[in-house]
């Protein structure tokens, strides 16, 4: 993968020095709120080279933010495969996120999500990027319609994934943007 750059971040894969942030992400209990569980220091690791391996095989994932400035690692951003949605055709693209506490708040995401998108519909040529949540996780929602996506209704579904045992998580709403409606929104800014 080229590495990406915004006005404030460098999207990029991932390295060696970034497991520290991936272990907090994944193991804080406000960034984790809406899964069902925290991820352990050696869960955090597998689960950070898979998504590596991912954007190695695809040439997109869920890849780090890292600052400009600093250099530092915040989260993560990107597209990824997805079989979750019962609705959508089997390998439909998502796009998703996770940031650190302290980074929230300061249009990091949004800025990432845009730079995925155009990535995603110009160089990949993408006809439909989807995002899905839960049903009450108005931040990410509200990322989803600052980048243009909007809420499919007839979406909505039970995520699988989600045990039983977290009844209040199952419920996710989808949001969706095509490639013909990202255009004509990027022509219109």
């Amino acid at each position: 993968m080229i590495p990406i750059v915004t006005e404030r971040l460098v999207i990029r894969n991932w390295r060696a020095g970034d497991q520290p942030l991936f272990r907090l992400i994944n193991s804080d209990p406000a960034v984790m709120r809406f899964f069902p569980a925290r991820r352990t220091a050696d869960e955090a690791d597998r689960f950070m080279d898979v998504l590596a391996a991912n954007i190695d095989r695809d040439g997109f994932g869920f890849t780090a933010l890292e600052l400009r400035a600093s250099g530092a690692c915040i989260g993560f951003c990107g597209l990824h495969r997805t079989d979750a949605v019962p609705s959508l055709p089997g390998g439909a693209v998502e796009i998703g996120w996770r940031l650190a506490p302290d980074h929230q708040g300061k249009g990091y995401v949004t800025e990432a999500a845009q730079a995925w998108l155009a990535h995603g519909f110009e160089a990949l040529g993408l006809p439909e990027i989807v995002s899905f949540a839960v049903w009450n996780n108005d931040r990410s929602t509200a990322v989803m319609r600052r980048i243009g996506m909007h809420h499919d209704p007839a979406g909505d579904f039970d995520h699988a994934a989600v045990p039983d045992t977290h009844p209040h998580l199952k419920r996710h709403v989808l949001y969706r943007i095509g490639a013909k409606e990202w255009r004509e929104r990027k022509r219109r800014t």
